[in-house]
This record gives C-alpha cells, sequence and structure tokens, in this order.
C-alpha cells in the first residue's frame, strides 16, 4: 500500500476522493458545505481536548492528520460540484494574491504547497489556535454565502472563498506540524478501507493451520426458542449436536439478545474470525501455542463479546439497522469496532468487511426477532450468512 500514493499530485487526490462520494443530486453541494464546516469544528475540537485533558489524551499528531484530510475531503468535494479544480484553489492558495487565475496547475503536488521542513508539533501551539479559528471563520464566510444564494450567482467569489479556506488549511497544517501530502494520503487510506475501489476478500487467518482447526467454511445450525420451566431459552444444534449451552437475554428488560450468536455466527462467515465460534466449536489453533493462547483465549473472547455487545447498544438505537445498506453504517461506528481489537488478528479486517459481518448479522437477527426461530447457514465461499424457516 506505501507505493500506492507516491508522487500524490493534488489534482490525482482530487480524482481518488471523487470515486467514495456517496452524495448526488441537488443537495449535495449544501451537505458538503455542512461537511466542511463540521470538519474544520472536528479540528478545533481536536486542539481543545489536548488543552483540556493534556496528560490523557493520546494521538494528537495522528488525529491532526485525520481530520485535516477530512477538511481537505470536503473542500475537494465543493470544488468539484462547483467545477473548480482542487488543484487551481491550491495554486492560487500558495501564490498569496488575490487575483483568480485557473489552468495548467494539473501537475502541482501537496508537496509544493509547504515548506521543505516543518517540525512536528505535539500539542496545540498558540499560532495553531489562531489559525484554526480563521479557518474556522473562512469556511463560515463560505457556508453563509452559499446560504444566502450569493455563490450561485457569482462564480469568481465562489472561487476566492474557496482559496481563503484552502489557504487557511495550508497555514494549520503548517502550524500543526503535518504535511497535507501525508494527510490526504491518510485521507485516501481511510476512505477506500470504508468504501473501496475494489472489494478483495482477505484469505482465511487460519489457511495456513491444518483443517482439523479450520473455522467452519459451511455449517449449518437450527436456532430456536424452547420454554423450560415458565422461563425462555435458545436452543441451537448442528447436524443433531446441541452447539453452546442454552441461552437468556442475561438482562432486566427481555431485549431478545438471546439470539446473539448469530453475530458469531457472521463473524465467522464473512471475517473468517470468531474466538467465541472456535471455544464453543473446540476448534482453537492448538498447534500453534502462541495462536491458541493470544488469538483464541480467554481475552480474545472477551473482546468478542465486547464488540458484540457494543454494536448492539448502538443497534437498538437504529432498529436493529433495518434498511441500512452497504456503505451505510457510521464510519465513527466502524472505527471505534476497529479500535477495540487492535493487536488481535481481526483488526486486519477492513471496515468494509466488518459492515458487511455486522449488517448479515443483524439481518439474521430480525429474521429471528420475527420468527423465534430458523436455520442459519454460514457459507465462507461467499462470504455470507444465510437464514431461512426452520421446518416445524
Amino acid at each position: 500500500m506505501s507505493g500506492e500514493f507516491e508522487a500524490l499530485t493534488i489534482d490525482d487526490y482530487a480524482n481518488q476522493a471523487a470515486r467514495t462520494d456517496q452524495r448526488s443530486g441537488k443537495s449535495a453541494l449544501g451537505f458538503s458545505m455542512l461537511g466542511l464546516f463540521g470538519e474544520a469544528g472536528s479540528l478545533l475540537s481536536e486542539a481543545k481536548k489536548k488543552q483540556r485533558d493534556a496528560a490523557s489524551y493520546l494521538g494528537y499528531a495522528d488525529a491532526v492528520a485525520e481530520e485535516l484530510g477530512d477538511v481537505l475531503w470536503y473542500l475537494a468535494a465543493v470544488a468539484r460540484r462547483s467545477a473548480l479544480a482542487l488543484s487551481d484553489i491550491a495554486a492560487n492558495a500558495a501564490r498569496g494574491d488575490d487575483e483568480w487565475r485557473a489552468g495548467n496547475n494539473g501537475a502541482l503536488s501537496f508537496h509544493a504547497l509547504q515548506p521543505a521542513h516543518i517540525p512536528l508539533a505535539k500539542a496545540p501551539m498558540p499560532q495553531f489556535e489562531h489559525t484554526l479559528l480563521a479557518l474556522a471563520g473562512e469556511v463560515g464566510v463560505l457556508v453563509n454565502s452559499f446560504q444566502l444564494g450569493t455563490l450561485t450567482r457569482d462564480k469568481a467569489m465562489l472561487a476566492r472563498q474557496l482559496v481563503a479556506v484552502m489557504r487557511r488549511l495550508i497555514q494549520a497544517a503548517n502550524d500543526s506540524g503535518v504535511t497535507i501530502e501525508a494527510a490526504a494520503v491518510k485521507n485516501l487510506h481511510k476512505i477506500f478501507d470504508r468504501w473501496p475501489r475494489e472489494k478483495v476478500y482477505p484469505a482465511p487467518f487460519d489457511a495456513m493451520m491444518d483443517p482439523e482447526e479450520h473455522l467452519p467454511r459451511r455449517m449449518t445450525i437450527d436456532v430456536y426458542e424452547r420454554k423450560v420451566r415458565g422461563q425462555t431459552f435458545v436452543y441451537q444444534r448442528s447436524s443433531g449436536v446441541y452447539v453452546g449451552d442454552r441461552l437468556t437475554d442475561n438482562a432486566v428488560e427481555p431485549d431478545d439478545y438471546r439470539f446473539h450468536d448469530v453475530f458469531h455466527y457472521a463473524h465467522v462467515a464473512v471475517l473468517g474470525w470468531s474466538p467465541v465460534i472456535r471455544a464453543l466449536l473446540r476448534l482453537k489453533r492448538k498447534s500453534d501455542p502462541k495462536l491458541d493462547d493470544a488469538e483464541d483465549g480467554a481475552r480474545a473472547i472477551l473482546i468478542e463479546e465486547g464488540v458484540t455487545s457494543w454494536i448492539f447498544g448502538q443497534a437498538q438505537q437504529l432498529r436493529y439497522f433495518d434498511k441500512v445498506k452497504s456503505g451505510g453504517l457510521p464510519l465513527d461506528m466502524l472505527k471505534h469496532v476497529r479500535q477495540f481489537v487492535v493487536g488481535y488478528e481481526s483488526e486486519r479486517c477492513p471496515l468494509w468487511l466488518w459492515e458487511e459481518a455486522i449488517l448479515q448479522g443483524y439481518a439474521a437477527f430480525r429474521f429471528l426477532q420475527k420468527h423465534r426461530r430458523g436455520r442459519v447457514t454460514i457459507d465462507f465461499a461467499h462470504r455470507r450468512l444465510l437464514i431461512k424457516e426452520l421446518p416445524s
């Protein structure tokens, strides 16, 4: 991946960023304006958090680079929807005068916008805060002009205001010790991790292990409820053998969490990962003591259960992701999931793959909520979790 973004020009970045734009239609420009405004605010928020929580706030430099990249993405979107080249905006911003000149900037690189050497800032400096406020102010002027309809009548004014925003963005990068090129590269990595140019499914984590230690590539599990002495339990059987213990919601208020193993089955079917299912099916990778201890051990099981429980809390507020289509889960949610599994093999799963696992798992969960029973099939070859009615 490192060589993929070498010699990144501004137009190269703008063209690649355009491929991940999910918006279209008349409202798209307004949405991009709001996004630009929001990301400028996020930059200010990072500086505030570092000041407020100086001793406990980690990853300040990475966060600033990410937020700079997000501002750049929305700036590119506004420019594109306004039929202006981002490279022209950047060239005019770097030149320093107020006369708009377009054309012949297609080869301009991000590197050319900043000094050759920029000192790294590990904490927000007063000048950086001043620049961020100025950046937010310029974005505010831009959004206000758009709301008033001024920009649709005066393209030259729009160009000048975008140049002013870009100029402040360049200065903010200089003051923070971050190169815009690094921010752009980080941004492309993130957006293609979420919205890939091509979906290439990674090999299973246990591909090199003995077949006896493989997670199931295909497996059918019957899931159904049964009352025992007045209490409802969920049972699971595969090929006539019970899988795991009978389950309840383990909650004061019923919420059907007793069907939650379907999420672990989705992890197996889509991600090729699940310490929980390895333990249930006795498929821990004993032939490799390090994998057995770290990736398949109790802590990994707790991590997966924690991820599952946390997502469930989010899903309850979003109707268990009913009507959510591919590409529609919140990016921040998927980033939090990635953070949960840092240090474990599933950290290598791209965000779009996590989304597939989550959406398929919740489609099965909603089916079970409705029918109270179902036949679940893990189909790893097609990265699918299937569910249908369970014959009586």
